[in-house]
């Protein structure tokens, strides 16, 4: 019997920018904010559970502020993503405070997952589209063998700008049939010369990113074989970041997928969005994002109010 894939949502991060989750910004003047439509997207598109990572110290602020109004909806659970969580015989470094990175949010969930499941950050609008591929690929592949099966939504470069500043996000590199060889990290992306550019030395020189490219917004579907692969490869990541980079070392979810690649033993299905992209990167796009999830309201895409008829 198939388990239900599961929707998780790594939140640990959120309120850090705006310092603390009562500021969270809603995006239209019911109250939403934008992971409201994310959980409408995929509990329209077949999810019924999903599992926020969050810091425990946010736990009851991250209830009043959204999670007690989505329990109604779908099966909410939390898992918490705490610096101390390591392996036995680790200890956090003296002074750290930064989070241990993608990769440690979701391995925080192995005691809550056993079967397919996405994974999405709270603060970004993927569209709908996304958890219908999402969804529907988590129903359909079965695991045969030894290679694993993931996938990740990616989305047009084009489609995930800001005219208000540079972005970070992983370009990625694919084969014919639409399988992912590799993600490029480009921290310092924006529009350029009429198309768009990134930059690795402060802006003295730039290179063209052809246009179409398909970028990485963290949103994946993976077999429950990630947990115990995450699991697996911590500890190699904690005795080189504890040795080179013991503040900031952090292990990131897109480098453990990297290395199943190159190992073989995964492969990664892109399944390409035609969605805009919607984010907050800095203050001055929210109200972009706020004409833009009107405008989608208008056109009938979204209720006025997400959670009143559902």
């Amino acid at each position: 019997m198939m388990k239900k894939p599961v929707l998780v949502v790594m939140a640990a991060g959120m309120g850090s920018r705006y310092g603390g989750l009562k500021q969270i910004d809603p995006i239209d003047k019911e109250g939403h904010i934008i992971m409201d439509f994310s959980i409408y997207d995929a509990v329209r598109a077949g999810f019924e559970k999903v599992v926020f990572i969050i810091k425990k110290e946010n736990e009851e602020m991250f209830r009043e502020v959204i999670g007690n109004r989505l329990s109604r909806q779908i099966e909410v659970a939390y898992v918490f993503q705490e610096l101390a969580n390591l392996p036995e015989g680790y200890s956090v470094p003296e002074g750290r405070v930064k989070p241990w990175g993608t990769g440690h949010a979701v391995l925080s969930c192995i005691d809550e997952i056993d079967g397919p499941f996405a994974v999405i950050n709270a603060d970004d609008y993927y569209g709908m589209h996304a958890f219908k591929m999402a969804y529907d690929f988590l129903t359909s592949n079965q695991e045969d063998g030894d290679v694993y099966h993931y996938m990740m939504v990616g989305y047009r470069l084009e489609n995930t700008l800001t005219e208000n500043g540079h972005v970070a996000r992983g370009v990625c590199v694919t084969d014919e049939e639409g399988h992912l060889i590799k993600i490029n990290e480009r921290t310092h992306i924006e529009k350029h010369d009429g198309g768009t550019a990134y930059t690795e030395d402060d802006g003295k020189t730039w290179t063209m990113l052809p246009k179409g490219s398909i970028v990485s917004m963290n949103m994946w579907g993976f077999s429950e074989s990630i947990l115990q692969e995450l699991k697996a490869r911590f500890k190699p990541f904690l005795d080189e970041a504890l040795q080179n980079n013991p503040m900031k070392g952090e292990y990131f979810l897109p480098f453990v997928v990297d290395e199943l690649l190159q190992e073989k033993k995964a492969t990664v299905r892109v399944l390409k969005s035609e969605d805009k992209w919607y984010g907050v990167t800095y203050k001055e796009d929210k109200p972009m994002v706020m004409n833009a999830i009107q405008n989608l309201k208008d056109q009938g895409l979204y209720p006025q109010n997400l959670w009143e008829e559902a």
